[in-house]
C-alpha cells in the first residue's frame, strides 16, 4: 500500500520482490508454495497474504521474509481470490471449489487462523469485495455475477438460508432481450459447463413472495449484458471493482474463444421497488472489444487509484483506457446507452502475452507482467 514493495506471483511456486523505484529484486521466495503461485494481497505494510493451487493461502511479513507467519488450510482446490476487510481484519479467500473461507487474522497464530466456509456456489472464478465491504461481487464462468448485498461475513450462508433478490439479465437502453449460455468452456481452469439450475425457478419464485425489508446478505443474480454475446454464452474471467464503488469492471470470454470484451456496469443505488426486489442492480455503460490473444489464459485488469482509467491487457502490450479522451470521472460521463472506451496510450514491451497489469497506488506508474515471465514498469507521460 505505501509503494515500496512490488510483489509478483509466478506460475512455478515463486513470489517476486521488486523495489518499483530502482526497479531492482529484492528476494525471490523460491518455494513459497508447492504449486503455481495465483494471487497476493497486502493486508497492511508489512502483512500479505498468498494463494496457490496447491490449495493453501500462505501468510508473510515483509521483516522476516526466509519463513511464512503460518499456512491456511480449508480449501480442496486451487485458490485464486484474496480479499480482505481492513475493518474486521478478516481475510476472506475464494477458489474452484466453490467455495468463500473467512479467516479469522485476529486470531492467528503458527498452526493457522480459525476459518469457516461462507458462501458457495458452483464455476466461481473470481470474488471481490466492494472498497467499504459492503458487497461482495462473485464471478462465474456459466456467465452469471453474484451480488451480496448488505454483506456481514460473520454469517455462514447455507444452500437456502439466503433470499434471492431477482435472476436476470442486465440491460442497457438498446438491448432488452435475454442471452443463456451454452456449452462447455475451457480458461485455464477445470472444464465447466454452462448450469441453468444454479438457482431454479422455484427458488426465485418463493423468494419473490418474501414479505419485509430485505436481510443481511441477500442474493442478486444477474446475467450482465456482454456485446456479440446475444446468443452465446461467456465466461467471466476477471473482475474488478471501481475504487470509489461506483462501478464493476469485468473481463468476458465468448465460450467459443473467439472474442473477449472488457466492460464497465455502473451500480445503479436506488430505494427497491418491493421490499424483495434488489437496491442494486447494474447497468453496461462502457465496453471494448480485447484482441483475444492467448487463449485459455486469464487476463487481469484493474482501474487506477483514482478510477478514471483502466489498464488493460491487450496482446503484447497493455491498453490505457479512459471513459472519454478526458479521462473524466465516470459519473461525470455517463452515457445513456454503452458506449465504447476510449483509448488513451497503448504501451507495448513484452514478447509474449501479457496476464496481468496494475497501478501503483501512490504514484504514476504502472506493471504489467507477461506469460514469458518478464515484468515492466512504465511512468506514462501524457
Amino acid at each position: 500500500p505505501c509503494r515500496s514493495v512490488l510483489t509478483v506471483a509466478c506460475e512455478q511456486t515463486e513470489v517476486l520482490l521488486f523495489d518499483p523505484v530502482s526497479s531492482k529484486h529484492i528476494k525471490t521466495l523460491s518455494e513459497a508454495h508447492e504449486d503455481c503461485v495465483n494471487n497476493i494481497r497486502f493486508l497492511d505494510n508489512r502483512l500479505f497474504a498468498t494463494c496457490s493451487d496447491d490449495t493453501t493461502i500462505a501468510l508473510w511479513d515483509l521483516r522476516k521474509l526466509n519463513t511464512k507467519v503460518c499456512t491456511l488450510h480449508g480449501h480442496t482446490s486451487w485458490v485464486k481470490n484474496i480479499e480482505y476487510d481492513t475493518n474486521t481484519r478478516l481475510l476472506v479467500t475464494s477458489g474452484f471449489d466453490g467455495n468463500v473461507i473467512i479467516w479469522d487474522t485476529n486470531r492467528c497464530t503458527e498452526d493457522g487462523c480459525p476459518h469457516k466456509k461462507f458462501f458457495h456456489t458452483r464455476f466461481l472464478m473470481r470474488m471481490r469485495l466492494t472498497p467499504d465491504c459492503s458487497k461482495m461481487l462473485i464471478s462465474t464462468s456459466s456467465g452469471y455475477l453474484l451480488i451480496l448485498h448488505d454483506l456481514d461475513l460473520n454469517k455462514s450462508l447455507e444452500v437456502g438460508s439466503y433470499p434471492i433478490l431477482r435472476a436476470r439479465r442486465t440491460t442497457s437502453s438498446s438491448d432488452l432481450t435475454s442471452s443463456g449460455s451454452s456449452g462447455p468452456r475451457s480458461v485455464g481452469s477445470p472444464c465447466h459447463q454452462s448450469d441453468s439450475g444454479l438457482l431454479s425457478e422455484k427458488q426465485v419464485s418463493r423468494s419473490s413472495q418474501r414479505e419485509g425489508g430485505s436481510p443481511r446478505n441477500s442474493l442478486e443474480v444477474l446475467t450482465p449484458e456482454v456485446p456479440g454475446e446475444r446468443d452465446r454464452g461467456n465466461c467471466i474471467t476477471s473482475l474488478q471493482l471501481h475504487p470509489k464503488g461506483w462501478a464493476t469492471l469485468l473481463r468476458c470470454s465468448s465460450n467459443t474463444d473467439d472474442q473477449e470484451w472488457t466492460c464497465v456496469y455502473e451500480f445503479q443505488e436506488g430505494a427497491p421497488v418491493r421490499p424483495v426486489s434488489p437496491r442494486c442492480s447494474l447497468r453496461l455503460t462502457h465496453c471494448i472489444e480485447e484482441a483475444n490473444v492467448g487463449r485459455g489464459y486469464i487476463k487481469e485488469l484493474c482501474f487506477s487509484p483514482d478510477g478514471r482509467m483502466i489498464s488493460s491487457p491487450h496482446g503484447f502490450g497493455i491498453r490505457l483506457l479512459g471513459f472519454d479522451a478526458h479521462c473524466s470521472e465516470l459519473v461525470d460521463c455517463l452515457p445513456k446507452e454503452a458506449s465504447p472506451l476510449k483509448e488513451i496510450r497503448s504501451l507495448y514491451s513484452h514478447n509474449d502475452v501479457v496476464l496481468t497489469t496494475k497501478f501503483s497506488p501512490t504514484h504514476c506508474q504502472i506493471a504489467s507482467g507477461c506469460l514469458s515471465g518478464r515484468v515492466s514498469l512504465y511512468q506514462p507521460k501524457f
